[in-house]
């Protein structure tokens, strides 16, 4: 495994932003609705948010962190690092962590770049800001996270589905303040990559690879029994390892933030790790399953209407898609998790959108 350790490094904001609009599983799905309910008892989702027509994943961060740095009032110009992570980017090409940086109004001097990856998103993306933190000489860096995995790619006509997968995932976006601080408490992360397990989750067409897909084959698939099989093994596992090189045990921590798989494996995660569930954040079941937003997300639905100066001690773990799994523990203030931003504004590029 890779273990990173940074001190004089912490979190000092987490934001995160959805649509207005909450949609109901019995308003999704053509389902019958015993068939929803035992959907909902299993997974533990009730209903999603859902991105408008012409909304992304990037219109969603960027609303985020323009609420960290109004509420935070931050000098634009401090910030020098924007790594945008998620599997729904706006562009082929370029980067939409280059538009971010403009639409921001950050400077020039910046690094900016994409991450593809999903359900380990944030926690990998905490690893890749600390390290260009510590090693620049930059003072402050942003981490954005989301995908719009439950919006219609083609479609201008949102119609009732039947696909489980479907009624799981949904449309957010999330912003991740790191600085530079004398004394401030470290952060330290375990990650793990098994690149045997690609096939678990995948979306094989249209990319350079498969360009063309066959017309009975699915955009994505999952191989429910693999992803299940991993998770329960390797993430305890993993989870259990970082408290170990700490010394650490449940007792210490406020909070153990575990991507939103569903709240079966959930569940299961937890009672390996010897944590409780009141002590386990659940959001999944206003947002769904939202990717590489789900830990910080869960983080603001727990702590973003707590105006108490208190420290909150949290295990993060994002695991999923690659094979790839992480922790991060770290500190931060109640206070600087702020209030869920609802926004249906979108980005108008200058290009004709041609819709089915």
């Amino acid at each position: 495994m890779v273990i990173s350790e940074f001190n004089n490094i912490k979190i000092a904001a987490i934001a995160a932003a959805v649509s207005n609009n909450w949609t109901a599983l019995t308003e999704i799905s053509d389902e019958d609705p015993s068939v929803i309910k035992k959907f909902t008892k299993k997974t533990g989702v009730e209903g999603r948010y859902n991105a408008g027509l012409k909304q992304t994943t990037s219109d969603f961060c960027y609303a985020a962190a323009k609420k960290i740095i109004e509420e935070k009032n931050i000098e634009t110009e401090k910030i020098g690092i924007l790594v945008f992570v998620t599997q729904t980017a706006d562009y082929g090409i370029p980067a939409t962590a280059c538009v971010l940086q403009e639409r921001l109004g950050l400077s020039k001097d910046c690094i900016a770049f994409d991450v593809n990856l999903g359900c380990s998103g944030f926690t990998y993306g905490m690893n890749i800001v600390a390290s260009l933190l510590k090693n620049s000489n930059v003072e402050m860096a942003l981490l954005l996270c989301g995908d719009t995995s439950a919006k219609e790619k083609k479609s201008s006509v949102k119609v009732k589905t039947t696909h489980s997968a479907s009624m799981l995932f949904g449309d957010s976006g999330t912003a991740t303040l790191i600085v530079k601080e004398n004394k401030s408490k470290g952060i330290k992360m375990l990650s793990k990559t098994d690149g045997k397990g690609f096939k678990a989750i995948i979306a094989p067409y249209g990319q350079w690879r498969h360009p063309e897909a066959p017309e009975e084959k699915k955009c994505s698939c999952m191989d429910d029994v693999a992803v299940f099989n991993f998770t329960i093994s390797e993430v305890p596992k993993l989870i259990k390892e970082t408290m170990q090189l700490q010394n650490y045990l449940p007792k210490d921590y406020d909070c153990l933030v575990l991507h939103q798989a569903n709240l079966f494996i959930m569940k299961q995660v937890a009672k390996r790790t010897g944590f409780a569930m009141d002590k386990t954040l659940v959001s999944l079941d206003k947002f769904g399953n939202t990717s590489s937003s789900s830990v910080p997300i869960s983080m603001v639905n727990k702590y973003g209407s707590d105006e108490d100066n208190k420290e909150v001690h949290a295990l993060m773990c994002g695991f999923g898609v690659g094979l790839s799994w992480s922790t991060v523990d770290c500190f931060i203030n109640a206070k600087d998790i702020l209030p869920l931003v609802h926004t249906d504004d979108f980005f108008e590029d200058g290009y004709i959108s041609y819709e089915e």
